[in-house]
């Protein structure tokens, strides 16, 4: 039986730790939860209609660098009335009824903990599902099956993605998550509207947990979808940083 929702999980920065980004130290994995209604009916066809108000077709994938940069095909932005009318359309879909949970891994900090034998995506990963569980356990959705579909990365790295989440789902504590999980994968170029958006909110993360104190527009429609404590505290809820 399905739980009624789905996850689309994408990540930014890259998790090696032999050459870190001083520009950009973090490893960010960011995962969509999708009431399934909310994605078909709503998610979708707002992603549909941006495409073709601004693109006249439907085959453009949205990739949040290519955006940022304004490379094509999305030079269009480089006017600044079409960036913004862009943006605020963007911005439209952020007011869904969806949810975003994300790790984020400082990685100089991280190999000096753990060293270079532990791999930040794996770790991410496991934070990530655990909290995505919990919320779906607040929902009433645990035990009921939950399709989680994450971007493809290539043959290798796709076989040792699966293999890490078949792993935690075999040894994790969280009675019910084992149950409730199914793995699967696709391209970017799937032109997948979950995918899509789990890119885009995964650099604005980062940026933020890099620059807190940044002004930062994207973190701010980010931070509207994420689980937060009694008080108000996204941290260790929507989103876990570690170390």
């Amino acid at each position: 039986m399905s739980s009624g929702f789905v996850v689309y999980v994408d990540e930014s920065g890259d998790h090696s730790l032999t050459s870190i980004n001083p520009d950009f130290p973090v490893f960010v994995l960011a995962f969509c939860v999708f009431p399934v209604d909310v994605y078909v009916d709503r998610v979708v066809p707002l992603m549909q209609r941006i495409k073709f108000d601004f693109f006249n077709h439907d085959m453009v994938v949205f990739h949040e660098r290519e955006i940022r940069k304004s490379l094509p095909p999305f030079d269009l932005l480089l006017r600044p009335d079409v960036c913004q009318q862009f943006l605020t359309r963007i911005d439209a879909v952020f007011q869904e009824r969806f949810g975003v949970i994300a790790t984020a891994i400082h990685k100089p900090e991280f190999k000096q903990r753990v060293g270079t034998a532990s791999n930040p995506y794996h770790v991410a990963l496991e934070f990530g599902l655990e909290r995505v569980f919990l919320q779906l356990q607040q929902r009433g959705a645990a035990r009921h099956e939950t399709v989680l579909v994450f971007e493809s990365r290539g043959k290798r790295e796709d076989r040792e993605l699966e293999a890490e989440f078949d792993r935690i789902m075999a040894t994790t504590k969280m009675r019910g998550m084992a149950d409730s999980f199914r793995f699967t994968i696709a391209s970017k170029q799937a032109n997948s509207s979950g995918l899509q958006l789990a890119d885009l909110v995964a650099r604005p993360i980062g940026t933020h947990v890099i620059h807190p104190d940044q002004p930062n527009r994207a973190w701010e429609r980010v931070l509207e979808r994420m689980p937060k404590s009694p008080s108000g505290a996204v941290q260790g809820w929507g989103l876990k940083v570690y170390p």
